[in-house]
Formats: C-alpha cells, sequence, structure tokens
C-alpha cells in the first residue's frame, strides 16, 4: 500500500504549485511579450551599430590606404627630386671646377706672358746697356790704340757696331765647331 499511495501522490496535481507555475508563467510570457519589440529593437540597433562600425572602419582603412599610397608617392617624388637637386649640384660642381681651371690656366698663362715680356724687355734693356758699355770701352780701347779721340758720335756707331759684328761672328763660328 504505501507503495501505491507514493506512486498515486506523484502522479496526483498539485493546485497549488500549478496555480503558481501558472502565474509565474503568464507574468513572464506578458514581461517577455512586452519586452520582446525593444529587446529585438535594442539588438537590431546593437547590430547596425556593430555593422556601421565595421563600415565605418573599412572606410577609414581605404581612406588610410590611400593617404598611405599619396605619401608613398610624395615620398618617392621627393626622393626623384632629392637626385635631380643632387645630379645638378654634382653638374654645376663639375662646371665650377671647370670654370677654376679654366681661369687659372688662363691666370697661369697671362703670368708666363708676363714673365716671358718681362724677360725679354730685362734682355733688350741689358743688351742696350751692355751695348753701351762695349760701346764706350771699345771706344776707348780704340782711342788708345789708334792715338785719335772719337769723339763724333758717328764715328763711335760705325766702331761699336763693326766691333760687335766681329764679335757676333767670331760666337757663332765657335757655335758651329761645338756642334
Amino acid at each position: 500500500m504505501n507503495l501505491a499511495a507514493e506512486q498515486e501522490s506523484l502522479l496526483q496535481i498539485h493546485w497549488d504549485e500549478f496555480t503558481f507555475g501558472a502565474i509565474a508563467f503568464g507574468l513572464f510570457a506578458l514581461v517577455v511579450y512586452r519586452m520582446w519589440p525593444r529587446l529585438t529593437s535594442a539588438l537590431d540597433e546593437r547590430a547596425n551599430q556593430i555593422e556601421g562600425g565595421i563600415e565605418r572602419a573599412r572606410k577609414a582603412e581605404a581612406e588610410a590606404e590611400e593617404i598611405r599610397q599619396q605619401y608613398r608617392e610624395k615620398l618617392d617624388e621627393a626622393h626623384r627630386e632629392y637626385a635631380r637637386e643632387l645630379e645638378k649640384a654634382k653638374e654645376q660642381r663639375a662646371s665650377i671646377i671647370a670654370e677654376a681651371r679654366e681661369e687659372a690656366q688662363a691666370e697661369a698663362q697671362r703670368v708666363l706672358d708676363a714673365a716671358h715680356a718681362q724677360i725679354d724687355a730685362d734682355r733688350q734693356h741689358a743688351f742696350a746697356q751692355l751695348r753701351n758699355e762695349i760701346g764706350t770701352l771699345s771706344t776707348d780701347l780704340a782711342e788708345r790704340i789708334v792715338g785719335e779721340t772719337l769723339s763724333e758720335s758717328a764715328a763711335q756707331n760705325r766702331v761699336i757696331d763693326r766691333f760687335l759684328e766681329e764679335l757676333e761672328q767670331g760666337e757663332n763660328a765657335s757655335q758651329a765647331e761645338v756642334r
């Protein structure tokens, strides 16, 4: 009996628990029914925000990539400009060096020409002085040898010219013998 009574009590409905469960289920269903649109709209709004955020992130990433590409292009252009400026500077340096070299060579040639001209002028001056001294000495010598005074300048010049010609002929003959 005990077992049969116990099995009967398991299948027997407890109306107080059933009523409480039904009221709780009804209240839960009412709350879910009322809150469901708000919950779905909140979930939809959140999904839209997430999708919008993802879309904004994609746009921002695309813009960042475009800016990065522009930066790369500007950087490449800056490198090309730098290379052009460097090449231009090298060309200018080469032209400046060449110009300075030409100026130095021209200046050296000018100094050399001036030195040659000075040497020629000094030689002519020395030759003229030597000629006068030789003339004076030869006139004195001729006066002593001849015993006459050679006071006329024409006679002095003739004697000097003749003496110098004899010296040059003697010098040329000695140079010919050396060769």
